[in-house]
């Protein structure tokens, strides 16, 4: 049986617009949720038979119902007809414990929660997979939509042409020129989307394509649209469920627009209505240095004024107006969310330290990594707590920023882990006294 979902004021809790209706903000200028009928869900199941129905979805894997996303249809947009839905096996991603790492960093469980090996290699896909599936029926309903646009700074623009081609949908992306790496750039361009490189910032994309989706002839995707987030809440329910639905102490996530902090704490207080858990865990939002408006306000009575985002090798958050700010202060503050910057160093460093340990990590989980490493050497997280990062990408789309580190080419930074290819005669004297060496430090 489906229950119901609604699009409603995130702040006051109040209006209520049909989720076939093309709207972002209530009148008030308010930006907008998705509320569920948390009453009709708990009349279905109680927690402990919710926590069975949803591992017992994954078991066969069978799409779409496999999906890390799907598999929660129920809290996601339980009304959408399961043939309009548009998935790309999103979702279900890896929790690997950095045993080595956290040893180093004196945690006993550091987990890293490997979101970039999903389709795009990003966790934009769980909100896209979301935002696509609703836009698809609403065009085999009639709806007059031209296509669907954002702007990004690289992972969203991947995520949403991958989408929009898997159903056939138009998709225009708007996005910083020169300020994306080659490997996002060449994503959107074979998926055949509408690539409009702009001479601006993000933060000068997502004022145009606001204005561009104004007249509703395109159908806006970034995560201002709450549907965004209701696919990215899903990480948070996903990585509980992991664990055997144990609540981890902490979760570390970077944050740009801000629409992932406050789509954690969605995920985590409506499972925890539903009886699935009992408590939520500390979620410390991480920025860089040069784009760092939440981590000002967070130092200003949670004032967030709009900066300009300086250059960072994190250029996936170099956001200085994040849309999404008023939904992720209010979730932080309601339960007392921290935040936490890393300087370019630190975040390059932390990147390099957390390979070294066989990860492959973005430089925006370097930020997050980084914020980790400065809570435990503050002695803020206890020797048996369990940490979880949210990698939000995967490093293979920042391989440029990688090599540079190692070839000691990165402009103003230090490289104390760069790690060198070695060229040698070939013999096999060559190659033991090369391991030697290596071994030795």
């Amino acid at each position: 049986m489906a229950t119901d979902a609604w699009f409603r004021a995130a702040a006051s809790k109040q209006g209520r617009w049909s989720l076939d209706e093309i709207i972002y903000r209530a009148p008030d200028g308010d930006l907008l949720e998705v509320a569920h009928d948390l009453e009709a869900l708990r009349a279905l199941r109680d927690g402990p038979a919710w926590r069975q129905h949803w591992d017992a979805r994954l078991a066969p894997g069978v799409p779409p119902a496999s999906s890390g996303v799907w598999s929660k249809r129920e809290l996601v947009l339980p009304q959408l007809p399961a043939a309009d839905i548009v998935s790309l096996g999103e979702g279900n991603t890896p929790l690997v414990q950095a045993t080595g790492l956290g040893r180093d960093l004196g945690l006993d469980e550091l987990w890293i929660k490997q979101c970039g090996t999903s389709h795009t290699g990003s966790f934009k896909d769980l909100g896209m997979t979301v935002l696509v599936s609703q836009v698809n029926h609403m065009i085999r309903s009639g709806a007059p939509i031209l296509g669907v646009a954002c702007a990004s700074t690289g992972d969203t623009s991947a995520a949403l042409a991958a989408y929009c081609a898997a159903a056939g949908i138009p998709a225009v992306v708007l996005i910083p020129a020169d300020k994306i790496s080659p490997a996002q750039l060449v994503q959107p361009i074979s998926n055949h989307a509408l690539t409009l490189a702009l001479e601006t910032d993000f933060d000068g994309c997502m004022r145009l394509v606001q204005q561009l989706t104004e007249d509703r002839r395109l159908y806006l995707a970034n995560s201002m649209n709450s549907l965004r987030v209701e696919g990215q809440k899903t990480v948070a329910i996903e990585i509980i469920q992991q664990f055997g639905w144990e609540v981890p102490q902490w979760i570390f996530i970077p944050g740009g627009n801000l629409g992932n902090v406050s789509a954690l704490y969605k995920g985590l207080e409506e499972i925890r209505d539903l009886g699935l858990i009992d408590r939520l865990p500390t979620i410390v939002c991480c920025q860089a240095e040069a784009a760092n408006p939440l981590y000002r306000a967070y130092h200003n009575d949670w004032r967030c004024e709009p900066i300009t985002a300086a250059p960072t090798l994190a250029s996936a958050i170099r956001i200085g107006d994040p849309v999404s700010r008023d939904k992720a202060i209010a979730a932080l503050r309601r339960h007392g969310g921290l935040v936490a910057q890393a300087s370019e160093q630190q975040l390059a460093d932390a990147c390099a330290r957390a390979d070294r340990h066989g990860q492959f990590t973005c430089p925006h989980t370097g930020v997050a990594l980084a914020a980790v490493e400065q809570f435990a050497a503050a002695g803020r997280i206890a020797r048996g707590e369990r940490v979880v990062v949210i990698s939000t990408a995967h490093g293979l789309k920042f391989n440029n920023i990688k090599t540079a580190y190692h070839e000691r080419a990165l402009a103003g930074l230090d490289a104390p882990l760069a790690n060198q290819a070695v060229r040698l005669e070939a013999s096999p004297q060559a190659v033991y006294d090369a391991v030697e060496r290596h071994i030795a430090g």
